[in-house]
């Protein structure tokens, strides 16, 4: 059973860095991709950036491609998301993502695990 559960999210002045953890609790050794979406208030929601198991293959969106970095410890079953430079437009309640099949997809309907967000408020 998969069990999402992030941490580091809270509040950061514009220009500064904040990095966000995931922990699937609920697995052990399995080969799952894994993710992070957005989403900000009245907007849908935003890929972020996913990591294949291996960490071999990533994508990001345009919006934080060069300012965020997705990376993975599978020995601590944790996902990690290193955001720099963070802009007012990057606040948003941060979702981490899983699935059984890495497919580099950006469409929030091709994961089927979701954690409950935490949220990261960015000041200007």
């Amino acid at each position: 059973q998969v069990r999402l559960v992030e941490s580091g999210g809270g509040l950061a002045q514009n220009g500064a860095s904040l990095r966000l953890s995931c922990v699937d609790s609920g697995r052990t050794n399995s080969n799952y991709a894994m993710g992070w979406f957005r989403q900000a208030p009245g907007k849908e929601r935003e890929f972020v950036a996913v990591i294949s198991w291996s960490g071999a293959s990533t994508v990001y969106a345009d919006s934080v491609r060069d300012r965020f970095t997705i990376s993975r410890e599978n020995a601590k079953n944790t996902v990690y998301l290193q955001m720099n430079s963070l802009e007012p437009e990057d606040t948003a309640v941060y979702y981490c993502v899983a699935d059984v099949m890495y497919r580099g997809s950006t469409r929030p309907d091709r994961y089927a695990y979701w954690g409950q967000g935490t949220q990261v408020t960015v000041s200007s």
